[in-house]
């Protein structure tokens, strides 16, 4: 979808202002409550933007090891070891990979020992041929879509 200027105006606010009303977000813009909405509605119904919800913390949580398992799977097995993932409350996420292994999965653990736990749980279901731990020590570049919006929103107003 194309992103114009107004719409990165808008994404930039959202991401850095939450929990502003629409009608802050019109004013703020000097646009009108009713531009600003559809806007937003078209955003959300294009897929650009997935989610309102608040972004928390594993770590605050008392999970503040992250680490990186990658599985390998049984041929033919992978959506159903991906079905199972999602009964793992500590994989915050998961993904199908091209490279060495087949799943990539962001894993929050209490510590150290916890995380060798989560691990001996995904060696066990059934399907998973092996995996291979990578623990995160510490965050370079923190998630970000920012400067993406802004890319985006000056390709876009280029002539």
């Amino acid at each position: 979808m194309a992103v114009d200027e107004l719409d990165t105006l808008i994404l930039r606010l959202l991401i850095e202002q939450p929990r502003t009303s629409v009608r802050e977000y019109a004013r703020i813009l000097g646009v009108a409550r009713g531009t600003l909405q559809a806007r937003l509605d078209r955003l959300e119904r294009t897929g650009v933007i997935t989610g309102t919800g608040p972004v928390l913390s594993p770590a605050a949580l008392g999970h503040p090891v992250l680490a990186f398992v990658h599985i390998e799977v049984t041929q033919g097995r992978l959506d159903e070891v991906g079905d199972a993932l999602a009964a793992v409350p500590e994989i915050v996420e998961a993904f199908s990979i091209t490279g060495g292994g087949d799943l990539l999965t962001r894993v929050v653990a209490r510590d150290n020992a916890h995380l060798e736990d989560v691990i001996q749980r995904l060696i066990q279901l059934s399907g998973v041929v092996r995996t291979r731990t990578e623990v995160a020590l510490r965050e370079r570049v923190a998630h970000r879509l920012l400067p993406l919006v802004e890319a985006v929103g000056r390709a876009a107003s280029k002539p």
